[in-house]
């Protein structure tokens, strides 16, 4: 059950910093589940090494992975090239890939810095993909390994469906948190309440509906994404006849009406939708918005699109001066329906 008022992590002083701030590493889960990507498995393991190598150039990598993947995990990241001092391999096997929504969602503590983990129940995103069992494991032991303090809490969340500023505001979907396959007892309100009571977050701002070819009910970081206290990045479709403009033009004029705790606007920045990716007929959730800030960069998906991808690149650039922008061609990722945040999690430091 989830800990009685007084003892929330907000209660207590905690809070979940937004991801540009100062990062102790990134935690991955090993991809081994062929039905992920089926039919195209093979290329997944190296790319996985690929985005190891690039986060290993500026932070710590932790990957939590069974012990008889280990060795050949520990090659692929060595001939891509990883700085191997910052990769580290926890033996904790898991049913996915996708660590951002069974991975500790970690919170922080206001005065002390202290780092603690939340613990939330992960139901694969309404029950679609069983089993799930070791996926639920993970936030307990990667606590445990790293001796924090660990709040149990029994309620379904994924890292994926929200995105924060760390200044008192919280981003998600009606799609996704309102959905009845999470928390179907539980009104708006009570959803809201549980954001602040476990995030340590003022206020909640809600959008609509995800992009077309997400299997998460429209998971908020293919949408729109904070990069800074005042800012908001969100993904636009320019064509009129493709299936994302209307859900994405309703989302943009949403924007227009939300404010900061302290009543300023929002700066809105547009980013460009990459053009359809399909693979074997089926529309692919592909997106720059699934876009991982680290110490110093910023990793974001590329699709062999060089106009768009060098449009998206300079556009995030600008969001985050001071940071290299790193593209990763993700093609082959996204078949899985997810990128570079949907497999990654980032611990503060």
């Amino acid at each position: 059950m989830a800990a009685p008022h007084a003892q929330t992590p907000a209660a207590l002083g905690f809070r979940m910093p937004a991801e540009w701030e100062t990062q102790a590493a990134v935690w991955l889960s090993w991809p081994h589940n062929r039905r992920t990507w089926p039919g195209h498995f093979r290329p997944i393991p190296g790319k996985f090494a690929e985005i190891v190598a690039a986060i290993s150039r500026f932070e710590e990598v932790r990957i939590n992975l069974a012990r008889p993947l280990q060795a050949r995990a520990r090659a692929l990241v060595n001939r891509a090239k990883a700085d191997l001092s910052r990769v580290r391999f926890y033996p904790h096997p898991t049913n996915d890939a996708w660590c951002r929504d069974h991975g500790p969602i970690f919170v922080k503590h206001r005065k002390t810095g202290e780092v603690a983990v939340t613990d939330w129940q992960h139901n694969a995103w309404g029950g679609k993909y069983p089993p799930f069992d070791l996926d639920n494991t993970i936030p307990p032991k990667i606590a445990r390994a790293l001796g924090l303090r660990r709040f149990q809490i029994d309620r379904v969340l994924e890292g994926g469906s929200i995105d924060v500023n760390g200044a008192g505001s919280l981003l998600t979907t009606e799609s996704c948190l309102l959905n009845p396959n999470r928390n179907p007892a539980l009104s708006r309100a009570e959803i809201e309440q549980m954001l602040r009571d476990q995030l340590g977050v003022e206020q909640i701002l809600w959008l609509g509906d995800g992009i077309a070819g997400d299997d998460t009910d429209g998971h908020v970081d293919d949408l729109t994404r904070f990069f800074s206290g005042d800012g908001i990045v969100t993904v636009v479709e320019r064509n009129r006849r493709d299936v994302n403009y209307a859900a994405l033009r309703e989302n943009r004029e949403r924007l227009s009406g939300l404010r900061t705790p302290g009543g300023k606007r929002f700066r809105i920045v547009e980013l460009p939708m990459p053009a359809p990716v399909y693979c074997e007929g089926q529309r692919l959730p592909a997106s720059y918005a699934n876009f991982l800030v680290i110490n110093g960069a910023v990793l974001m998906p590329a699709f062999r699109q060089p106009r768009r991808d060098a449009e998206a690149a300079e556009t995030l650039g600008a969001c985050f001066p001071g940071r290299q922008i790193v593209p990763i061609d993700c093609v082959e990722l996204v078949w899985g329906l997810g990128t570079l945040h949907c497999i990654s999690q980032q611990q503060p430091a």
